[in-house]
C-alpha cells in the first residue's frame, strides 16, 4: 500500500452517497476500503473506486443488523490499518416495518446508530489523529431519542419518527466524541435529499426518492462529507450542511442528553 496515502473507510458504499463519496476520495489519491452488505453491487462500487485513483481500494462486507458482523468487520480493519484518516459512518436507511435485529434492537436505531457508534470505538486507537463523519439528516428535526428506550417501545413507531431519531442520535454521538475524544475530529452534516435507494423497503418513501423533482444527485450529495474530510478550521463536534456549519435542533445539540445516549449506548453494545 502506498504509505504516503491517506486511508478512509468508507460504510454504506454499495451506492448512493457512499459511493460517490468512496470514487471521489479515489480520485483525490485516498486509499479507500468500501463496507457495504450486499456482496455483488460491493464488487461492483470496488471496481468503480479502483479505476478513480491510483491508490489501492478494498473492500469489507457487513450488514449493521449483526453487530457480531461489526466486531468482526473492525478485526479485519485494524489487521489491515496501522492507521486511518478517515472513518465515514454513512451506513444506514429505513425500514418498512418495526424490526427487530438478532441483537434485540430496532432494526433503524441499529443500522444508523448502534453499529456505527460501536465501529467507532473499536477503531478509536487506529483514528488518533484522524476523522470520523456521520451522515445524518435534516430529518432530526422530528426525532426523540430516549436514551432509557433506544427501541422507541414506549412509543408508536413510524418510518420517519424511528429515522429522526436515529440521525438525532448521529448528532448527539459526534458532539459528545468531540467532548471524549479530543484527538478525533468528530462532526456530523446533512447531505440534503439525495436520489438514492433510501427507503427502497417502503414503496411511499422509495416513489418520492424516484421521481420528485429538485433531488440531489449522490455526487451533491458526498460533497459535505468529501469536504469535511480534507478542509482546515473545521469545528471538532459541530453540524454542518452544504459545506458550512449548520446549527441543529436544540434536542440534537444537548449535552447532558448528549452524555446520557453515549452511556446508553455503551450498554447496548456490550462496552460498559
Amino acid at each position: 500500500m502506498d504509505s504516503q496515502a491517506k486511508i478512509a473507510v468508507v460504510t454504506g458504499a454499495n451506492g448512493g452517497i457512499g459511493l460517490a463519496a468512496a470514487v471521489e476520495l479515489a480520485r483525490r489519491g485516498w486509499s479507500v476500503t468500501l463496507v457495504g452488505r450486499d456482496q455483488r453491487r460491493l464488487d461492483e462500487a470496488l471496481a468503480l473506486v479502483q479505476a478513480a485513483g491510483p491508490a489501492p481500494a478494498t473492500a469489507h462486507r457487513c450488514d449493521f443488523a449483526e453487530l457480531a458482523q461489526v466486531r468482526a468487520l473492525a478485526a479485519a480493519l485494524r489487521d489491515q490499518h496501522p492507521r486511518l484518516d478517515l472513518l465515514a459512518n454513512n451506513a444506514g436507511g429505513t425500514s418498512a416495518s418495526r424490526q427487530h435485529t438478532v441483537d434485540g434492537f430496532e432494526l433503524t436505531i441499529q443500522s444508523n446508530h448502534l453499529a456505527p457508534f460501536l465501529l467507532s470505538h473499536l477503531l478509536r486507537d487506529r483514528l488518533t489523529g484522524g476523522r470520523i463523519v456521520n451522515t445524518a439528516s435534516r430529518a432530526h428535526v422530528g426525532g426523540a431519542i430516549d436514551p432509557d428506550d433506544l427501541n422507541g417501545d414506549r412509543s408508536r413507531w413510524t418510518v420517519m419518527g424511528s429515522y429522526g431519531s436515529a440521525k438525532q442520535a448521529n448528532i448527539l454521538f459526534a458532539a459528545e466524541a468531540a467532548r471524549r475524544w479530543p484527538e478525533v475530529l468528530s462532526t456530523s452534516y446533512h447531505p440534503g435529499v439525495v436520489r438514492t435507494r433510501f427507503g427502497r423497503d417502503n414503496p411511499v418513501i422509495s416513489f418520492f426518492y424516484r421521481i420528485a423533482p429538485g433531488i440531489r444527485t449522490p455526487e451533491h450529495g458526498a460533497r459535505t462529507l468529501v469536504w469535511l474530510a480534507e478542509a482546515q478550521g473545521i469545528e471538532n463536534g459541530a453540524y454542518y450542511a452544504d459545506e458550512s456549519r449548520s446549527q441543529p435542533r436544540p434536542h440534537a445539540v444537548d449535552p447532558a442528553l448528549a452524555a446520557r445516549l453515549w452511556d446508553a449506548s455503551l450498554a447496548a453494545v456490550g462496552l460498559a
